[in-house]
């Protein structure tokens, strides 16, 4: 297994990383069978196609290769970048590099034409601007959701624990802009909870709502569960009452003439699969609903 590189702008803005290396070629192969004769099978190199197990790894009948390049919402990071992993440790061949930012600029990037196999969407309504384009090669397919919650800075100083006290202007709040699925999820939150927030900002992921609250910047934020899971030890997470909260559904789809089309589908078989689940679920993904 060739050893894995991550390439990590700042968190808030669009991010990348790399899993595996390597060109991603390999020699074409012969299969001598036995019989009334000799006869030799040429396997494709770059064209890899086959079965997949039900993990989403490759058969030992047809091994994927190449580039897969995956856009992904920014909530997915640490959760993809495991599953990035683990695929390549099952199909070594392949190197999976993520795009990770806002659904609604990633799904605007993709029907601008940006190079993609692979889109996960934080929201339904983002990956319907693609397939509304006629972008995506099959039915995108739910493979996770995710609730609102309250970050706080570490230890909570300011004492919040509802969402009528980000009502409050002395509580400076920051959220996602409404067109992110982040964003969609603070203003039904707010509405289901009947207060009307100002937020002193508004940003393009939920990246940049962890950031401002983890440094500093700002009182709370509404972020995901999973976001409070994974900055456990730089903040605080306040639980939403159910009757309050909202929920978001991740789906999936390949991209249409996707570079990479067979590992595309490969991967998107391994999210689903029982290895992939488990890992969405180890980072506090619900699974789908």
């Amino acid at each position: 297994m060739r050893e894995k590189r991550l390439e990590r702008p700042r968190f808030g803005t669009s991010r990348s990383a790399t899993v595996g290396g390597g060109s991603g070629r390999r020699r074409a192969g012969f299969l001598a069978v036995a019989g009334a004769g000799a006869v030799a099978l040429a396997l494709a190199a770059c064209s890899s196609s086959g079965t997949t197990s039900s993990s989403g790894g490759s058969s030992s009948s047809a091994k994927l290769s190449g580039t897969l390049v995956v856009f992904a919402a920014t909530s997915l990071t640490d959760a993809f970048d495991k599953i990035g992993a683990e695929f390549h440790q099952a199909n070594p061949g392949v190197t999976v590099k993520f795009n990770y930012n806002g659904s609604s600029s990633l799904a605007t990037s993709i029907n601008q034409g940006a190079p993609a196999d692979v889109f996960a969407s934080a929201a339904p309504a983002n990956m319907k601007t693609v397939t509304d384009a006629g972008n995506a090669a099959d039915t995108p397919k739910t493979f996770a959701s995710n609730q609102g919650e309250i970050m706080v800075e570490k230890g909570n100083p300011d004492h919040i624990t509802s969402v009528s006290q980000l009502a409050n202007p002395a509580v400076k709040v920051v959220v996602c802009a409404p067109e992110v699925p982040c964003g969609a999820v603070a203003t039904a939150i707010f509405k289901n909870a009947d207060v009307t927030v100002k937020p002193v900002s508004q940003e393009t992921n939920v990246g940049g709502v962890v950031t401002k609250v983890t440094l500093g910047e700002a009182d709370a934020g509404i972020v995901y569960v999973t976001d409070v899971k994974a900055n456990a030890s730089k903040a605080t997470g306040v639980p939403i009452p159910a009757n309050e909260n909202d929920t978001t559904e991740y789906p999936i789809a390949e991209i249409k003439g996707a570079p990479n089309a067979n590992a595309a589908t490969a991967f998107i078989s391994f999210v689903l699969g029982s290895q992939g689940q488990q890992v969405l679920a180890s980072f506090g993904f619900m699974p789908p609903g």
